[in-house]
């Protein structure tokens, strides 16, 4: 995780409902956000030593703040998402357009193959899981799976309070597990705990989870995610992490967190 992608919130707003945390009646404070957005860059920059590529924002697409939606970076191939959501369908081109215009190979997905990036595919080096039924659709997984030739391990989300999997899992550098168990359903419990021992998953509190301790970005033994959720940090300080904890408020309102407003591009 030492290069990321994000884009500055210029334009960012609830202006649509499509996940139960966005209300247009629950106004976003631009101003708020913007320091908040700042706040948790300068953290990868000055504290991490993090190397950020910035996008251009675009008026009229306010969700381009979170690029962990961008698509998903194999090396040099960069797999460009498709949206569920026709919202969010013209941030594809802007993404497509920035990947090509920094050197990537790129795939796109036929229309109607909904993938929407490092929001719903993540994993360890051995394995890749990814997350289906609210936003992407689980017959792009053997695609990419064969693609790349890595196993990916299908784990249908329940609860829409956690349309994306990066919401309720992150995985760490040591090979943990950051997790909302009750996001799965039985069998993605199951498949979770065949591949991950008992020793090695922090299973964090729900009310936690509300405030989407699991959307943390991890870089080497640093963890950075948004503030109040004080169990989470004790849980990944006792094995080792140095925790950094950014008020992220304004973005909770729109469902999305440290991890939403970034894409690892290594």
């Amino acid at each position: 995780m030492s290069r990321l992608l994000v884009c500055p919130p210029d334009f960012f707003g609830i202006e649509y409902e499509i996940n139960p945390w966005m209300r247009l009646s629950n106004r976003v404070d631009h101003e708020r956000a913007v320091l908040q957005w700042h706040g948790l860059m300068s953290v990868f920059e000055n504290d991490l030593g993090v190397v950020l590529e910035r996008m251009t924002p675009v008026a009229g697409l306010p969700d381009l703040a979170f690029t962990a939606n961008a698509g998903v970076v194999v090396g040099r191939t960069a797999v460009v998402s498709r949206f569920r959501y026709p919202e969010r369908q013209r941030e594809e081109a802007h993404f497509e357009d920035w990947f090509r215009g920094h050197g990537y190979d790129v795939i796109t997905l036929e229309k109607g193959q909904f993938f929407e990036g490092a929001g719903d595919l993540l994993g360890f080096p051995e394995c890749w899981f990814g997350g289906y039924r609210q936003r992407s659709d689980i017959r792009v997984f053997p695609i990419l799976s064969e693609r790349f030739h890595r196993e990916i391990i299908p784990l249908e989300l329940i609860d829409s309070r956690f349309y994306h999997l990066d919401t309720c899992f992150c995985p760490l550098s040591g090979g943990e597990l950051l997790y909302f168990h009750a996001a799965f359903d039985l069998y993605g419990q199951i498949a979770i705990a065949e591949r991950i021992p008992n020793e090695r998953r922090l299973s964090v509190p729900e009310d936690e989870a509300l405030k989407f301790a699991c959307n943390a970005v991890c870089v080497g033994k640093h963890v950075v995610l948004p503030s109040g959720c004080p169990t989470t940090e004790r849980l990944l300080q006792a094995r080792g992490y140095q925790t950094h904890s950014v008020p992220l408020d304004e973005f909770m309102k729109s469902g999305g967190s440290a991890k939403c407003l970034t894409l690892a591009l290594d």
